[in-house]
């Protein structure tokens, strides 16, 4: 039961910190549009949520980003209002899966493409 709490609250968090970035109301100027909450881990406590944040432009505004948004971590949790006895303390981290990603599909697709009636380099002429 308690860890179906954790993943809805988790989820509230995602919404809540979503809105805020679309909205414009983080006034951080390494903070845009760009930035997209990925996923949220609380902890079972229920005293910290990893905040995980991709950016669209790669790998230099996901940091400025995230660096904007752990500056304005403190006003991002009061303006969550979760109605809970303690909000969790966030902590914003860089989630490179997004495009690690794309730089995969593009090597398959290279792969594919590029060498796809070629013989495996170790094939039985070699």
């Amino acid at each position: 039961m308690a860890e179906y709490r954790t993943e809805r609250i988790g989820h509230l968090i995602q919404e809540k910190i979503s809105a805020l970035i679309m909205e414009g109301r983080i006034k951080d100027p390494r903070v845009n549009s760009f930035l997209s909450v990925t996923r949220v881990e609380v902890s079972g406590d229920l005293s910290f949520a990893d905040v995980y944040v991709s950016n669209i432009e790669g790998g230099a505004g996901r940091k400025q980003g995230t660096a904007g948004l752990n500056s304005a971590a403190g006003f991002i949790q009061s303006s969550l209002n979760l109605r809970l006895r303690k909000t969790p303390r966030l902590r914003f981290h860089e989630d490179r899966g997004v495009s690690e990603g794309f730089d995969i599909v593009k090597k398959i697709e290279a792969l594919s493409s590029g060498k796809a009636g070629d013989p495996p380099a170790g094939g039985p002429d070699a």
